[in-house]
């Protein structure tokens, strides 16, 4: 952490440039960004300068999380990065949805690293909240590891998806097949998968 709030993932620095040029061919030209789980901020800060036509609503569940992303706006200031707003992913109303949010065209929303560090109903609660608030033909972008008909794209994602079991049996690299499911029986379809560097995925999901 710095001295100023602000944290770091390593893990962020090391994705957010193969992240940002897939994110330049598929988000839409406008509206608002919804990001969920947005962790340090940095991801928010590092992309918000390359989509001035876009509106970026941080999120978080985690106190310490909320207070790393105002201290990044705070030290780079920036009309389309919004203050944070504490939201969870298995609620039934989203801070989004409430009367008077003031940016309700949800055109995307951006999710990395955060359904296979938790348990399986947050990520059905990711899909029943994008049903709700994205706007018709919106995008779910997530990005992490994933199995493919069951199995793992590399050793070393099967060896990530024991250490995250011993850590808690809820947690796991999810099956791509399992969070499609999870996707159509909230009107939302699979539409793209691009392979990232360290064996990860960006998967995309449009709004019927």
């Amino acid at each position: 952490m710095n001295n100023d709030g602000r944290q770091f993932a390593p893990a962020t620095a090391r994705n957010r440039e193969a992240i940002l040029e897939i994110l330049k061919n598929e988000l839409p030209s406008d509206g608002t960004v919804l990001e969920i789980a947005s962790g340090t901020g940095e991801h928010g800060h590092y992309f918000t300068p390359h989509f001035p036509g876009l509106i970026w609503q941080p999120t978080d569940y985690l106190p310490e999380n909320l207070s790393s992303i105002s201290a990044w706006q705070n030290y780079e200031s920036r009309e389309n990065f919004l203050p944070p707003k504490k939201l969870d992913a298995t609620s039934s109303l989203w801070p989004v949805e409430e009367t008077g949010y003031p940016h309700p065209d949800i055109t995307a929303i951006f999710n990395a690293n955060m359904i296979h560090i938790a348990p399986w109903n947050v990520c059905v609660g990711l899909f029943e909240g994008a049903g709700r608030v994205l706007n018709a033909e919106g995008l779910l972008i997530l990005y992490g590891p994933y199995k493919i008909n069951g199995e793992h794209t590399a050793p070393s994602n099967a060896d990530f998806d024991i250490w995250l079991k011993n850590r808690d049996p809820d947690f796991g690299v999810r099956d791509i097949e399992a969070v499609s499911e999870i996707a159509e029986k909230n009107g939302l379809s699979h539409v793209q998968s691009f392979a990232m560097p360290a064996n990860n995925f960006i998967q995309i999901f449009k709004k019927l």
